[in-house]
């Protein structure tokens, strides 16, 4: 079932076209709490520019237009496509339209809108939610947790009976809390390098207030997690440009 269509996509073109066309995609982000990237998205994807010069030129050229055939009109060489040059979205959705099922388009047309500092931040919380789900998952009781893990078994046929062989692995809290600290050590320094990755992005001047203020609740989070310090609260202060 398609997804309903997001109502500030028509908002956000109305204030574009207010503005005459005027007016940062950033400052209309802001305007409608949204990511930049989204507006981008809304803005190549309903060709806002072409709605916006048919509109202004609408008049005009049809004041200046005269019966029978245009001088220098080349239509019946060819239909010129409105699409501007270098815009492969069509392309693309037509490429993904022959091989992907409905479904699957309708994901990558969501995609094609976000913005990639949204898209890695999503990653950001995957990844972070698998490191916290392993602490539950990979938990060492006590020096006595002891797991006993069946690897393999064989069946044997005898004249008058069969049996079966079976041989168990034995992981022993020494060894599993090992283990652990090897897949979390792996973890973090993948977490850390894409919080890294984020933290430059915000530096193009192009993040959100609300995309700068998450990756500071979230390094407070690792800094809890790496230290272990379940008793302390995470407290984060923020000061705005008007309080200074």
């Amino acid at each position: 079932m398609p997804r309903q269509r997001s109502p500030n996509r028509d908002k956000a073109f109305e204030i574009y076209k207010e503005n005459d066309g005027n007016i940062d995609l950033v400052k209309i982000a802001e305007m409608l709490n949204l990511s930049p990237g989204t507006i981008r998205g809304w803005k190549n994807k309903d060709k806002w520019d072409s709605k916006l010069n048919g509109t202004l030129q609408k008049n005009t050229e049809r004041s200046k237009r005269k019966k029978g055939g245009q001088p220098k009109n080349k239509n019946s060489k060819g239909h010129v496509s409105s699409v501007p040059k270098g815009n492969k979205n069509a392309e693309t959705h037509g490429f993904f339209s022959k091989i992907f099922p409905p479904e699957t388009i309708e994901i990558v047309e969501d995609i094609m809108v976000k913005d990639p500092l949204d898209m890695l931040w999503e990653n950001i919380i995957i990844q972070y939610t698998a490191i916290a789900r392993s602490q539950r998952i990979m938990s060492v009781k006590n020096q006595k947790d002891l797991t006993k893990v069946l690897k393999r078994e064989k069946e044997s046929t005898g004249e008058t009976s069969d049996s079966w062989e079976k041989e168990y692995e034995l992981q022993f809290a020494w060894d599993k809390q090992a283990t652990f600290l090897q897949a979390q050590s792996r973890a973090m320094k993948t977490l850390e390098s894409m919080i890294k990755q984020y933290d430059e992005l915000l530096k193009s001047n192009l993040a959100t207030e609300e995309q700068k203020l998450r990756i500071e609740k979230l390094r407070a989070e690792v800094v809890k997690v790496k230290n272990k310090d379940d008793n302390k609260p995470i407290e984060i202060m923020i000061k705005r440009k008007s309080d200074k």
